[in-house]
């Protein structure tokens, strides 16, 4: 399984891009191809799809447009052909928005996207895009309260909490946090 590709573009077509690395020339399917410029060196993250006669990678400009395009696939319903157009412009938010207020006709201006589709989508997704921010926000809460227990202030607490890594253990958030406090 692939992470990322870190390459020169060769290639651009009306559905994908060619990033060559090493002399290999990765075709990788994009929601906006012209977004990319021949010659220009690209990170692109990606998804490998296996499928019994075909191998596809489909390629992001950000982790966080990747991790959209893995909740999308999720639902029931909803292949890599279909939620990769949904990313084709600055939709995410858009995107987020549409889900966790039901706006079931936002779903449907994307092709190939019917009300069924778009129904299932708010039902399999409703809360659990809004959750992952939810729980970087918990994390420094308790990372906060055990700081305050220590006896720090929270002003200091504060200055330091946007440098701590939200993906860490609590007590690898401690250690960094003391470390950065002590300067």
């Amino acid at each position: 399984m692939y992470s990322y590709i870190k390459g020169i573009v060769t290639i651009v077509e009306p559905s994908y891009i060619v990033v060559e690395n090493n002399g290999i020339g990765y075709m990788i399917f994009v929601a906006n191809p012209y977004s990319y410029k021949v010659n220009e060196e690209v990170l692109v993250y990606l998804y490998q799809q296996i499928r019994e006669e075909e191998n596809t990678l489909y390629g992001f400009k950000t982790s966080e447009e990747k991790d959209l395009f893995l909740k999308l696939i999720s639902v029931k319903g909803l292949g890599c052909k279909m939620a990769l157009p949904m990313l084709s412009g600055d939709n995410m938010d858009g995107i987020h928005e549409a889900i966790e207020s039901g706006n079931i006709n936002y779903l449907k201006k994307f092709p190939k996207i019917g009300d069924k589709v778009a129904r299932q989508i708010i039902l399999d997704l409703k809360g659990k895009l809004a959750g992952d921010e939810n729980a970087s926000k918990q994390d420094f809460t308790e990372l906060s309260e055990t700081l305050k227990s220590l006896g720090y202030k929270q002003a200091d607490i504060k200055k330091i909490l946007p440098s701590i890594d939200v993906s860490k253990t609590l007590e690898s958030q401690v250690k960094d946090a003391l470390k950065l406090l002590l300067k």
